[in-house]
């Protein structure tokens, strides 16, 4: 056989006389797409992804079914060919029905692999969870203790009964890893020569930090307080996130070679503009530390304190006095933090004014529940019209009596007041735990001064995450939208790390939301699933853990983690990670939604014995056909059907076929889709 040379995208590519474009290519190392090739079969060409094109013909060549010419100049990428491929793409797509992941993951901020790591949990294997959940989460242990866990709103399970207890599963696994020697650890990348600075050490700027020195940047994080942690230190009370847990956690993205300087001021120790010279890329993770205002008359008198400054007093251990009796205003996790910690303090009234009445209420439906066992009073549908003082404190709050009305733009219906009806409450303090703005004092001087919204609040563009200064990037509640959850944070900065790695390697990739596929099912896919309801957690009783700031419980035992994760209904992909069909899929953006149509009617054939087939996920690439034939010399897979309404069958009419093919399986390892899963080992 002899050699011929082609010329793939200007490289001149050495193969033998007979091979096809796409072998040529891939034996060069040149990548193009291809669904339906595979090396042991013959050529095909069903999927229409290995499009490239000849510059001696107008029309687009499938390479892995066509035999290469000697002296050929071909091209895989062009306008021309990436359109044909996203059609392609979304042809496919358009008919795919499969969950790539969990709605729990789709849920979570941070899109943690929630069913991986729960599996793992399941089979005992806490060392594995942790090195999952990491990839996109390096604080498990802090964000187990205190998430509002979105992710189990979106749990299947809820279908069949109750949501799986996914944040008590990570706080499990996480605590039990946290001081194990042999814990997971992970790798480093080669030192890139590049330095970031990091302004703010709260859950985002650590985030940040960590997985860019994980890329091999040289990391400093700078904060403000006395210790690294921002408001998970100093806005979550202990009983609900022992900061020992924080610090030992710290410590670990410490160990990845990140340096930590805490102390450290904008504006009074450096200015902006100073510090930006230092450092080839500077990330603003300054958190939202200032209350927001109530706006209402005596607001200003002494003995009220807004919630962030309520709870950070606390954490410093040095509380301001908020008397005997105390009012707390909002109605979110912050509002639910100060109540509980006023009452830790030894507060004997202890009131939450809310506008709103309890279903509408933001706060977790937990942490309201546990505030009313510890003696918690709520005052739903009632506001501040006013604070009334006495010799310049605080002694009473006047409260108008509100209804609600219709609903606004958030979906809640608005609550208005009903004219002339007030109600009086004496009290000592008032705490308004309403927002958190932020304050950019420092970052607004001279030439590096932030471009900042409407709101007061550091605009930075949400794919790249860039900010109106040149290599300064800003991520977390300094940004945009403002405060929100830990792990949204969290969330924001991973992605903006992998975009900030890219600038510094010299070609800024903006981020861009993967694609996935998504079913739609209800109860009625779920009604042959046996009731097992959540594990519970116990927590200390109220009149014992209303006196000091011990943990209100102390989470799952190995037991009991283990019993929970295995409710997981296991949503996903089993072969998401290794899909060739949605790792091309994220290669082009795609919208198969626009070509939505007449599908395939879905189902599941288990007469394979050993795999399990899911119509739903099957493109007809033919791959597992062909290899049941070409290269098992079995047979047993077959078209039925014709056009539109093809789809893949067995035949068992041999017993002893059926024994080959439950020892088989060479085509669910060829699938490109995950369309065959393997139910056994060999």
């Amino acid at each position: 056989m002899s050699e011929i040379t082609i010329t793939i995208n200007g490289k001149l590519c050495k193969g033998q006389q007979g091979d096809t474009i796409f072998k040529i290519a891939q034996d060069n190392g040149i990548y193009i797409p291809n669904l339906c090739y595979h090396p042991s079969v013959a050529r095909y060409g069903a999927c229409g992804l290995c499009l490239v094109q000849d510059e001696k013909s107008p029309k687009l060549i499938r390479s892995c079914s066509t035999i290469a010419a000697d002296g050929q100049v071909l091209h895989t990428e062009n306008d021309r060919i990436i359109q044909a491929r996203k059609i392609a793409l979304e042809l496919l797509m358009s008919d795919h029905e499969g969950d790539c992941v969990g709605p729990c993951r789709l849920a979570c901020p941070a899109e943690t692999a929630c069913q991986e790591y729960v599996k793992q949990v399941a089979l005992g294997n806490t060392r594995e969870a942790v090195r999952i959940v990491k990839e996109r989460l390096p604080l498990p242990a802090s964000i187990g203790h205190v998430c509002p866990h979105p992710c189990e709103s979106e749990c299947r399970r809820r279908l069949v009964e109750q949501p799986i207890s996914i944040a008590m599963i990570k706080r499990f696994m996480a605590m039990d890893q946290l001081d194990k020697a042999d814990r997971w650890k992970p790798e480093i990348a080669p030192a890139t020569g590049k330095k970031v600075g990091i302004i703010g050490g709260g859950p985002a700027g650590l985030t940040a930090a960590y997985y860019l020195a994980l890329k091999g940047h040289e990391v400093t994080v700078h904060d403000a307080m006395p210790k690294m942690g921002g408001m998970l230190r100093y806005g979550i009370p202990e009983y609900r996130l022992p900061k020992a847990v924080l610090d030992a956690e710290i410590a670990e993205i410490a160990e990845t070679g990140v340096k930590l300087v805490n102390d450290f001021k904008i504006g009074r120790d450096i200015s902006f503009e100073e510090y930006r010279k230092q450092y080839d890329a500077v990330v603003v993770a300054i958190g939202a530390w200032k209350s927001s205002p109530m706006r209402c008359p005596g607001e200003n008198l002494e003995g009220v304190y807004g919630g962030i400054d309520f709870l950070r007093s606390v954490a410093l251990g040095d509380p301001v006095a908020i008397g005997k009796r105390t009012a707390i205003v909002g109605g979110g996790n912050t509002a639910m933090d100060a109540c509980r910690t006023a009452v830790r303090l030894g507060a004997e009234e202890v009131y939450v004014i809310y506008r709103r009445t309890r279903s509408e209420m933001p706060a977790a439906a937990d942490e309201i529940d546990e505030a009313i066992e510890e003696g918690v009073v709520f005052k739903f549908l009632t506001n501040p019209d006013s604070i009334i003082g006495e010799d310049g404190k605080v002694k009473a709050v006047k409260l108008q009596v509100m209804e609600l009305g219709e609903p606004d733009a958030s979906g809640r219906r608005s609550p208005v007041p009903v004219e002339g009806k007030f109600e009086y409450l004496e009290v000592d303090s008032v705490i308004a735990a309403i927002g958190q703005r932020v304050d950019v004092a420092g970052f607004d001087v001279g030439a590096s001064s932030l471009e900042l919204n409407r709101r007061g609040i550091i605009a930075a563009d949400e794919l790249s995450f860039h900010t109106s200064l040149p290599g300064v990037f800003a991520v977390g509640d300094a940004t945009n939208k403002g405060a929100d959850i830990a792990i949204a944070a969290i969330g924001e900065a991973g992605r903006a790390a992998d975009v900030i790695d890219s600038y510094l390697a010299g070609a800024e990739k903006p981020y861009r939301k993967p694609y996935v596929s998504k079913r739609v099912v209800t109860e009625e896919d779920f009604k042959d699933r046996e009731k097992q309801p959540r594990v519970p957690v116990v927590n200390r009783p109220a009149a014992e853990r209303r006196c000091d700031f011990k943990p209100v419980n102390s989470g799952y035992t190995a037991e009991e983690a283990m019993k929970e994760a295995l409710r997981c209904l296991e949503c996903g992909c089993h072969d998401y990670r290794e899909c060739r069909l949605i790792s091309t899929a994220n290669e082009i953006e795609i919208h198969p939604e626009r070509l939505a149509g007449a599908k395939h009617e879905k189902f599941t054939e288990t007469r394979l014995v050993a795999i399990e087939r899911d119509q739903g996920k099957c493109i007809t690439c033919n791959l597992c056909v062909r290899v049941c034939d070409e290269v098992v010399g079995k047979g047993i897979l077959g078209l039925v059907g014709r056009g539109f309404e093809t789809v893949i069958k067995p035949e068992f009419n041999d017993p002893a076929v059926v024994a080959a093919c439950k020892d088989c399986l060479k085509c669910a390892e060829a699938c490109p889709t995950g369309a065959l899963k393997i139910l056994t080992a060999k």
